[in-house]
């Protein structure tokens, strides 16, 4: 298993843009092209954009951004976007891509990951804990989710 940060190997970028978009077809492509390439040369340290891959075939991703279009903007950062293809799921490889946020979370000096999400039970086996509800722009409402980072 091998988590590629698309900052730090940039000839990913292609390959990153066409699986976000692949994986998240609700989201129009031009959110996660935009997205991507503007975070290789990013003034600061977020965004962040990972990919897993298990014997050169990518099996997943994840974002690490500022805020997951979600009106708690007081909080930050957000994991967002984490997905992994179907037939790899059930061997915790998404826990993968969530210590690798929470390690450049720390890294960058944040004591807290959120993450906004419809599920219930699966964030909390990875010690998220539920804290309220926020609201998108597009009218819906989804499960905040805190991690203290240590």
């Amino acid at each position: 298993m091998n988590i590629i940060s698309i900052r730090e190997n940039p000839e990913y970028k292609d390959i990153a843009i066409k699986y976000f978009q692949q994986s998240w077809p609700s989201v129009l492509p031009k959110i996660y092209e935009d997205c991507i390439t503007h975070s290789i040369e990013a003034r600061n340290f977020l965004p962040q954009w990972y990919l897993l891959e298990k014997r050169d075939k990518i099996i997943g991703c994840a974002g690490l951004i500022t805020n997951d279009f979600i009106s708690r903007g007081d909080l930050y950062p957000w994991i967002c976007a984490i997905f992994i293809d179907e037939k790899h799921r059930g061997n915790a490889f998404g826990s993968l891509l969530i210590e690798k946020a929470r390690t450049d979370t720390k890294k960058a000096g944040f004591g807290h990951l959120y993450l906004c999400t419809s599920h219930i039970g699966f964030y909390e086996k990875y010690n998220f804990e539920y804290i309220g509800q926020g609201y998108h722009p597009w009218g819906e409402e989804s499960r905040i989710y805190e991690l203290e980072i240590k």
